[in-house]
């Protein structure tokens, strides 16, 4: 479903994305795990189309990412932590509405998709109040509902509960969840270790641009002969390794 391959990208001098390859399957989470520069938003930024790659390509759903980015675009929906993204003049309705028509769905198509999601988010009470009224909480469900709305196959994930509260934070991870309930193929990027071992299928450790180690989280406690995968992260990327 979502096919990395010897994905690049370089900015000046600087190699942000090294030769990365990865795959993820249908109803499987991924997490993509490293430090702060250590090329995991480049990287999701180029899966979604929002990056062209210096060298490489990825396939979404057998689709280039070089060669059909908006076939691409419709087969994805995103959610990046911090960056929000919604229009405060226009109500959650409108919102989601809008960026449905604009992954191409029909008005009839769109009103039917938004209703399941005012129901499966519980945001009846404030559907059509302005965004900018909204809670931040309130605000990351209209988020949520305009990066599936248009029903896509794959679901990107950049760090998505940063700066959230523990209610907020829940909203996001039950949806990651449920996602891959729906068979999606997800990526998914965290700081916290705790919500990559609670979500992730399986892991891919990026370090200085290139994938450095991945596996299940049980096959790399086992390799590593250790129970604490903060402990293994933290070999691998810390100071003997620069």
């Amino acid at each position: 479903m979502v096919e990395v391959i010897n994905l690049t990208k370089t900015f000046k001098k600087v190699q942000a994305v090294d030769h990365i390859s990865f795959s993820v399957k249908r109803g499987e989470v991924l997490g993509l795990l490293g430090e702060n520069g250590a090329g995991k938003t480049t990287t999701l930024r180029m899966i979604a189309t929002m990056l062209k790659p210096t060298d490489g390509d990825c396939k979404i759903a057998n689709y280039s990412i070089k060669d059909d980015p908006e076939k691409v675009r419709g087969e994805i929906g995103i959610l990046f932590g911090g960056e929000v993204g919604l229009y405060d003049r226009l109500t959650a309705r409108e919102n989601i509405m809008y960026f449905a028509q604009l992954n191409g769905m029909s008005e009839p198509e769109a009103k039917e998709s938004v209703e399941y999601l005012v129901k499966m988010l519980q945001m009846e009470e404030f559907i059509d109040r302005r965004v900018g009224k909204l809670s931040r909480g309130m605000k990351q469900k209209v988020a949520i509902a305009r990066s599936i709305v248009h029903k896509p196959s794959v679901m990107l994930f950049d760090e998505p509960t940063i700066g959230l509260d523990v209610t907020a934070s829940k909203i996001v991870q039950d949806f990651i969840l449920k996602c891959k309930e729906e068979n999606k193929a997800i990526v998914f990027s965290s700081h916290s270790m705790a919500e990559v071992e609670k979500l992730c299928d399986r892991i891919v450790i990026i370090h200085k641009g290139k994938l450095i180690e991945e596996g299940t989280i049980e096959n790399l406690k086992e390799k590593y002969n250790n129970n604490n995968m903060e402990s293994i992260f933290m070999s691998l990327v810390g100071d003997n390794n620069e």
